[in-house]
């Protein structure tokens, strides 16, 4: 038998995408007709076994890794530009290397070891905690699938509102071997080698390096010395995979990956006179003391001028067929991540507020599954662990607030214990209905030290949560497929991030001036966690290739979240503080997206997002999602034609756009916290020769230069306007196979 594999995990994955250019579309063709269609029916294994794409009942989009490739997109961010009701942004601790993916209003802005984000994101089924490093370099890549809605079944903890799958190239028999080359405006430098080669019948390997550059936006005015201008990046990256067929029934695959970044801090300015009864006014400071250009940075401070990621992994995977009906596999798998970053949030030469940040995770997962056929009934069964171990520093001889030292030392350990189960049953040739449960045990053992004086302080909580999952999905005689699903996510509760609170307590208990002080702020332990956080959503839609020439995908859905915590950060007295506030939310909408041959040569692919989202009232004030746009929508038209001399051109325009939103939880104009709304426009025009191994395009993106900001984050004392590093930048790429 050959064991019902799962790429990466849980319900409704994958949606891998045979089209030939670039989209962000459901592909759903009836198997048996896919011979006479343009559009053929794709074999996925979105619920840890093979089903065609149609029969996996929720919203996703998939995109192939020789169309990312083809097109030149080379980071999640770009991705999130064309999936309806996605949001990616990256400004965590001003570092170049973070994606922070927001789905269907559900995502984090922070990236310290006490948060967990609401969107999980997965390399091979395993699954990534940090988001510093995780703006995955997308070389030897064989899809992207994006799961829209909480994924809690089969995916577990922390993908309340969508997981993200990043598929990796198996090795097999085949020997190739791609190497391309990338060079363009703003200093862009990019080249990569893959190659796949079999030692054996039953050995195999492939290897891919790369080398990724691009250069800043902006300079550090009052550092002449900087290593980095800012915005500038470059990254080096590797992954080798080797499979081994022990025998007929095992197959055996490690893995091993290693990234190294290094950089200028994101584009950022600070505002200051619109907010005049702020710290920073009433120190004597205005916006004629940041940088005129916002893509510029006027801090003296060479610490937070400088950012970096290093990242390593290792995992191995082993299938054995028990028998013609049975099947286990297990995936093990240990990463560690560090990285250094950090902002001078006045934006000044003055060293008034700036956070120079270091973090480190290490973190171990083991995952062990059967899977079976009982007649016309499939399952899929298993147990997971997971271990993470992680740490925040900012030091007081480095860090400085309201030009005093300030610090921040932050570790957490956490501990995640499941055992799922997912049955899926056809109880006609049309109609399949499935369900699953998972129950979850998590644990995490927390402490901090804002001040000396009071010390580090201790916590640690438990929490258990029963996730599921029922399904329906009918296929019409047209081909068209009608899904019904209910399913549910969970979260455990979250540490306060910056809990300088425990500062303006101190003083509360009198201070230095009572020997208690101190005694009394720890036992009165503020440092907790919050209650599980949980989301139902309802969810039915259509998918289907209704013609020979079109296929398309709609979804409409309705999602509640209790317990779920809002970042509010604010400077106080004591510091930077960051807490937690708890809401109630409630996000529906729909989401639309096609595939159109126009003519053998004229492909059109579209997609669009609408959502509304209402938040719980908290003391008379109505909160609102942070970066979530009502709208979201794309358009991808391609056009391929021969040329007299048998050789092929290929064009393409991908239109993005991303409605206005929030960069906090209130949308109150006085806070200056609004997102304006942005269209981005790349284009990709490629030649190939007749009957060459080798290709070169012209390539654009951004070509209209849109400047927008990534986030706005009004602390009380000043305004923060992160913007985007997404500028204009124009090129040639060339791409060989051999």
């Amino acid at each position: 038998m050959s064991t019902p594999v799962r790429n990466l995990s849980p319900i409704a994955a994958a949606m891998a995408f045979a089209l030939t250019s670039f989209s962000s579309t459901s592909v759903m063709a009836d198997e048996a007709k896919a011979e006479d269609k343009k559009i053929e029916a794709i074999t996925v294994t979105a619920t840890k076994r093979s089903q065609v794409i149609y029969e996996v009942p929720i919203a996703m989009s998939a995109f192939s890794g020789d169309d990312l490739d083809s097109q030149g997109i080379s980071d999640i961010t770009d991705v999130g530009k064309f999936v309806p009701n996605l949001n990616i942004t990256g400004f965590s601790a001003g570092h170049n290397s973070s994606a922070n993916p927001f789905i269907r209003g559900i995502g984090l802005q922070d990236h310290l070891i006490t948060t967990d984000p609401g969107v999980s994101v997965y390399v091979d089924g395993v699954y990534l905690g940090r988001q510093v490093g995780q703006n995955w370099n997308l070389a030897n890549i064989e899809r992207i699938e994006v799961l829209r809605g909480p994924q809690g079944t089969l995916y577990g903890r922390n993908s309340i509102g969508g997981a993200i799958n990043i598929i990796t190239k198996q090795p097999d028999q085949a020997a190739v071997t791609k190497v391309s080359a990338e060079v363009g405006t703003r200093g862009r430098l990019k080249g990569s080698i893959f190659t796949n080669q079999a030692v054996t019948e039953d050995l195999a390997f492939n290897f891919n390096m790369g080398f990724n550059r691009r250069g800043g936006l902006g300079e550090f005015i009052n550092l002449p010395n900087a290593e980095y201008d800012v915005g500038e990046n470059q990254e080096f990256h590797g992954r080798l995979s080797v499979k081994y067929n022990a025998s007929e029934d095992l197959r055996l695959v490690f893995t091993a990956d290693a990234n190294d970044g290094e950089g200028g801090t994101r584009p950022f300015t600070t505002l200051i006179d619109e907010l005049p009864n702020g710290r920073l006014a009433q120190s004597g400071l205005t916006n004629a003391d940041v940088a005129s250009d916002p893509y510029d940075n006027a801090t003296s401070t060479i610490e937070t001028a400088t950012v970096s990621n290093k990242a390593n992994g290792i995992s191995l995977t082993a299938e054995y067929d028990i028998n013609a009906d049975l099947g286990t596999k297990f995936i093990f798998s240990k990463r560690s991540s560090e990285y250094k970053a950090g902002l001078d949030d006045d934006g000044t030469a003055v060293k008034l507020d700036h956070y120079p940040e270091r973090g480190t995770a290490d973190q171990t997962s083991v995952e062990l599954q059967l899977t079976g056929y009982l007649g016309s009934v499939d399952f899929v069964t298993g147990v997971y662990w997971f271990n993470e171990e992680g740490s925040n520093r900012q030091s007081d001889t480095e860090a400085q607030f309201n030009g005093g030292p300030t610090k921040l030392e932050l570790d957490q350990e956490t501990t995640s214990r499941a055992v799922f189960v997912n049955v899926g049953y056809d109880a006609t040739d049309d109609l399949r209905l499935s369900g699953g449960v998972r129950y979850t045990e998590d644990e995490k053992s927390a402490s901090t030290n804002v001040f000396d004086p009071v010390g580090t302080i201790h916590s640690s909580r438990e929490w258990d949560e029963v996730s599921y999952e029922v399904a329906a999905n009918y296929t019409f005689e047209n081909g068209l497929n009608w899904y019904g699903t209910v399913q549910t996510g969970y979260q455990s509760g979250q540490y306060p991030a910056r809990p300088y609170f425990l500062i303006g307590q101190f003083f509360g208990a009198g201070g230095f001036d009572n020997p208690e002080a101190a005694a009394i702020v720890r036992a009165n332990n503020a440092f907790m966690a919050s209650d599980n956080i949980s989301a139902i959503n309802y969810e039915t839609g259509f998918k289907g290739q209704l013609t020979d020439d079109f296929s398309m995908s709609v979804a409409f859905f309705n999602t509640e979240y209790d317990d779920l915590p809002y970042q509010v950060n604010t400077s106080t007295e004591t510091g930077f503080d960051t807490n937690n506030l708890i809401v109630e939310q409630t996000s529906r909408g729909v989401e639309f997206e096609s595939t159109y041959y126009v003519t053998d040569n004229f492909t059109l692919h579209s997609s669009f997002g609408f959502m509304d989202v209402d938040v719980e009232e908290q003391n008379g004030v109505k909160p609102v999602a942070p970066l979530t746009p009502e709208w979201t929508a794309s358009l991808s038209p391609s056009y391929t034609f021969e040329l007299e001399n048998n050789a092929t051109v290929t064009s393409r325009f991908d239109v993005s756009f991303r409605d206005s939103m929030y960069g906090e939880p209130s949308s109150d104009p006085l806070r200056m916290t609004q997102v304006d709304s942005r269209t981005t426009v790349n284009f990709d025009i490629s030649y190939a020769p007749a009957n060459a191994n080798w290709d070169v395009s012209l390539y654009g993106r951004n070509i209209f230069d849109e400047r927008y900001d990534d986030a706005r984050l009004n602390t009380g004392d000043y305004l923060l306007v992160i913007k985007s590093n997404d500028a204009s930048e124009f090129g040639v790429r060339y791409r060989a196979t051999f």
